[in-house]
């Protein structure tokens, strides 16, 4: 596994492993399978009859139907509007989706910086004599382009991992949520546009139609400028999160 910091160990181990556990397939377990009242351990109905028995070590046996306690008082076709057992389901739902949602962005960052990786490897390999050749410019002139983009990777490389972060930063410590989610946020959308000007507005300038651009000074100031403050953030992003958020505590202080 690649550097994880701001994430420690102990956060990577149990996020690799609970992306292992979790099934391919998360759609199907919503819909095929609820948690055991007792152990909340996802269980998928085998057999026709609703009597279950969780697997080891828990035992618990219940109603597939009410999920109460096996035998039921056989009363799970009347419909309750306040159904605690269908309430415990929603709850196995929401976690389920809570957890899509962050590992969704966890592995959209991953694939990000695969594929900035590539885009590097192309812009040292075969980039930078086009743009040398076409702009009239000394590669050691050029490398503001390389720097950008090695800032995209790293920066791809910590996004992803404060995903991990926010799945287990505790849901009642509200005020550091939205201190994270901030944070977070000033970063992700400073990176976007570092991205967006390294990827998409340079390729005027490689273009085979492209003829030597005035406005190439313009770009340079623009992407040096993106990457000095996107590199802003995420300093800040990382000690916020390597400090546990502290500084929420001290805002309330003052």
């Amino acid at each position: 596994e690649d550097a994880h910091r701001p994430v420690d160990c102990d956060t990577v181990s149990k996020w690799i492993f609970k992306n292992n556990d979790e099934s391919e397939n998360t759609t199907w377990i919503l819909t095929n399978t609820k948690p055991c009242p007792k152990c909340k351990r996802q269980i998928e109905k085998n057999q026709g009859c609703s009597h279950m028995t969780c697997s080891a070590p828990c035992h618990f046996e219940f109603c597939w139907i009410c999920l109460r306690a096996f035998p039921c008082p056989g009363d799970c076709n009347k419909f309750k509007v306040d159904n605690e057992a269908e309430n415990k389901r929603e709850m196995a739902k929401a976690d389920m989706y809570r957890y899509m949602h962050y590992y969704e962005r966890w592995a959209s960052n991953q694939s990000s910086r695969l594929t900035a990786k590539r885009d590097l490897e192309k812009l040292q390999s075969v980039q930078l004599k086009q743009l040398n050749d076409k702009q009239d410019t000394p590669e050691t002139q050029l490398q503001f382009i390389v720097d950008a983009w090695r800032q995209i990777i790293e920066c791809r490389r910590v996004l992803k991992w404060t995903f991990a972060y926010g799945y287990y930063l505790p849901q009642h410590e509200h005020a550091k949520k939205q201190f994270f989610e901030y944070l977070q946020g000033e970063a992700q959308v400073g990176l976007e546009r570092l991205h967006y000007c390294a990827e998409v507005e340079f390729r005027q300038f490689v273009s085979e139609t492209g003829d030597p651009s005035k406005d190439f000074n313009d770009f340079r100031m623009k992407l040096t400028g993106l990457t000095r403050v996107t590199k802003t953030y995420f300093e800040n992003l990382v000690e916020a999160l390597e400090n546990g958020l502290a500084d929420v505590e001290q805002m309330r202080a003052k």
